[in-house]
């Protein structure tokens, strides 16, 4: 199972895209969704949030820290964050699990699973290149929101499945999700 988790960082498209390219693959999704993200949702995407949570296989309440997601018993192979918020990324990195995304991320770590992280912030503090340094440490997979454009994208969709294909990637699952490079 691939827990997504979305955070309250702008580009929840990209959580939304990379849940619904899993479910078009038949891969078993679990989901997380911060309050700040349900903000963030309804502000860039307009979207239903049931219809969002109906892409997952499972759902998980962030705010719910006795949830079974959060044990390390519980069977996940990788854990995305997609978008990750700086506060998210800063808790990581800190150990502070305060709620079932970060918690999740440090038995990922801990137990050695498959972490990626999907920042979206710019520009970047010296505090928040530290932290995803700490993170990459530790064996997390830091792959920030930065489009390619060799592929000569046309609209957003083409943009954003750049970057769900690179997550894809890192992942190791088979994908076609943008035009890879090749030289001219």
């Amino acid at each position: 199972m691939i827990l997504i988790a979305i955070t309250g960082a702008s580009g929840v498209i990209y959580g939304v895209e990379l849940l619904k390219a899993l479910k078009e693959l038949n891969i078993e999704t679990g989901l997380l969704i911060s309050d700040p993200a349900k903000i963030v949702i309804d502000y860039e995407l307009n979207d239903d949030f049931e219809e969002i949570k109906s892409l997952a296989d499972h759902y998980f309440e962030a705010s719910e820290i006795d949830s079974s997601v959060n044990s390390g018993s519980f069977k996940f192979d990788s854990l995305v964050i997609i978008p990750c918020s700086m506060k998210t990324l800063s808790a990581i990195a800190n150990g502070y699990a305060s709620n079932s995304i970060t918690r999740v991320a440090d038995v990922a770590l801990k137990e050695r699973r498959e972490l990626v992280l999907v920042p979206r912030e710019t520009p970047l503090r010296d505090v928040h290149l530290e932290n995803m340094l700490r993170v990459s440490k530790e064996g997390g997979i830091i792959l920030p929101a930065m489009p390619a454009f060799y592929h000569n994208p046309e609209n957003i969709e083409d943009i954003t499945n750049f970057i769900v294909g690179k997550v894809l990637d890192v992942l190791k699952i088979e994908n076609e999700m943008f035009k890879r490079w090749e030289k001219p």
